[in-house]
């Protein structure tokens, strides 16, 4: 019996010529670039300004600033303040931000640069509470003491055949202080559901990685997955939380923003492997190329983003017919209403043009560019650059529109340009991959499964992607021979010289 054939060196570089030019689909990763930052067109003049300088700072892009201030920004704003297009249709400030990038690319301390301000202005706000708790913790005390020594005149008076005496005003320490908690790095739904129960304006989740929170998606506790929550603390509705062995939580808007990191891979697991319920689409992802490195030589005011979150924290809650807080809505002019029509009859042609999660995302964007508008105007207030908006204004709603289709539409193209592939195509990817970084010039069937890849690792999977290339003139069936032990010999292919014209 003869050994399968190989291929020498010499002979290999011989036959280049004999090759056609490879599909190039197949060698490249289709990743479009990243979207010039548009801060000074979207942003106010203070917040533009002070969204660069920060970044410089933090020696990284200023896309991840942008990303945290709109998401912080949002959640403070909250349940105050709601845009209301027209009757029928009103949206909550809340945005969901994703910083996508690799361990490198100083995603963390851009995201500091607006939480750690955020945690100081929580901090003022707990004093008070502090305050508060300890007043009342005195109160139960007594009140205790108070509620003791009546249940012991009731005995009393029972066994004396008397009259038993009222409960005394002192046995009521009166409700428990609630504290501010203006962001959360992580929370069972249970726990945020009393957080945001206790506090009707909501509140923000913030996560060094978000791919943990995103994976718990699918843990089941209690009643399910906590998915539904989180779908409806997107869009503010009420919701309940029913508790086991304790009272049910009621919460009349549900609203959670949500920011944070994730590495380009988990992404991708994640784009690749979950079903589309909308989740997903509705983050706003974030995909810079890295800051240049240098030393940061400057200093960013932290002082100009706590007055704007404290002014952000003043708006003020109405209240219904019962007396429970709820949003107001902040109406649109007619021309900002002309141009949301304008801008949906976009959107209508852009969903025309793709498929999958992409799709979803692009379907959501009239509702992103109404909460940014919102966000927006009440940003240019926060900073003391404008009055508190009575009506979004066409110039609120332009910048909005314009920040999406000159910037987070060309991003979530990027985002998603793997998602978009098919996974036979994916597949055929990875392979060609494998192949250039082991620097094949042939392989066996039997080689590329016993590395057990993901996409490679069954004889189906990998027959279907060999026929890929072959179609695409990247591999070439060798001249089949016998094995040495007998039986089936194994399959041998050439690879496109092209494919290692650097390394030749």
């Amino acid at each position: 019996m003869n050994a399968p054939t190989t291929i020498s060196l010499a002979d290999y570089e011989r036959g280049k010529n004999d090759w056609p030019t490879p599909d190039a689909r197949y060698l490249r990763s289709d990743l479009p670039a990243p979207p010039a930052i548009p801060l000074e067109d979207v942003f106010s003049p203070r917040w533009a300004r002070w969204m660069r300088i920060a970044a410089e700072a933090k020696a990284a892009p200023p896309d991840y600033v942008m990303a945290a201030v709109l998401a912080c920004c949002g959640s403070l704003i909250g349940n105050a303040r709601w845009a209301n297009p027209w009757q029928g249709w009103a949206e909550p400030p809340v945005l969901w931000a994703v910083a996508i990038g690799s361990p490198s690319m100083c995603k963390s301390p851009a995201l500091d640069a607006v939480l750690n301000p955020l945690k100081q202005v929580e901090r003022a706000l707990r004093a008070p509470w502090e305050s508060s708790m300890n007043e009342w913790h005195q109160r139960a005390e007594i009140a205790k003491l108070a509620e003791t020594a009546w249940k012991d005149d009731v005995k009393a008076a029972l066994k004396a055949g008397k009259q038993p005496p009222a409960r005394p005003e002192g046995c009521d320490p009166g409700s428990e202080p609630k504290p501010i908690r203006l962001s959360v790095t992580d929370a069972t739904v249970e726990k945020l559901a009393l957080i945001v129960g206790n506090q009707p304006r909501g509140t923000l989740l913030a996560r060094d990685e978000l791919s943990g929170w995103l994976l718990g998606m699918s843990r089941y506790s209690g009643g399910g997955s906590d998915r539904p929550f989180w779908l409806e603390a997107y869009g503010g509705r009420s919701y309940t939380v029913e508790r086991m062995g304790r009272d049910s939580v009621y919460i009349g808007h549900l609203t959670v923003g949500v920011v944070g990191g994730i590495q380009p891979d988990k992404l991708r697991t994640l784009l690749t492997g979950t079903d589309d319920d909308g989740l997903l689409a509705r983050l706003i992802p974030i995909w810079p190329n890295a800051a240049p490195v240098k030393r940061p030589d400057t200093h960013f005011d932290e002082a100009f983003i706590q007055d704007a979150m404290h002014k952000l924290l003043s708006l003020q809650m109405p209240v219904d017919e019962e007396g429970a807080p709820r949003p107001w809505f902040v109406p649109f002019s007619e021309d900002a209403k002309g141009l949301l029509d304008q801008f949906r009859e976009d959107v209508r042609q852009w969903e025309g043009e793709v498929e999958g999660l992409l799709l979803s995302f692009i379907g959501k964007l009239p509702g992103l560019a109404v909460r940014i508008s919102l966000v927006l105007a009440l940003m240019a207030y926060a900073s003391g650059e404008a009055s508190e908006p009575a009506e979004i204004s066409i110039d609120h709603f332009g910048r909005a529109a314009h920040l999406i289709e000159a910037y987070l539409l060309p991003m979530a193209r990027r985002a998603y340009a793997d998602a978009s592939v098919s996974t036979k195509d994916r597949s055929a990817r990875s392979l060609v991959k494998l192949i250039i970084s082991q620097e094949m010039r042939q392989f066996s069937t039997r080689d590329i499964l016993r590395m057990d890849q993901k996409g490679l690792s069954t004889s189906s999977e990998l027959n279907a992607v060999i026929k890929i290339l072959e179609e695409a003139d990247i591999l070439r069936p060798a001249p089949s021979s016998s094995s040495p032990q007998g039986g089936r010999p194994p399959k041998v292919y050439h690879v496109n010289p092209a494919l290692h014209g650097r390394k030749s």
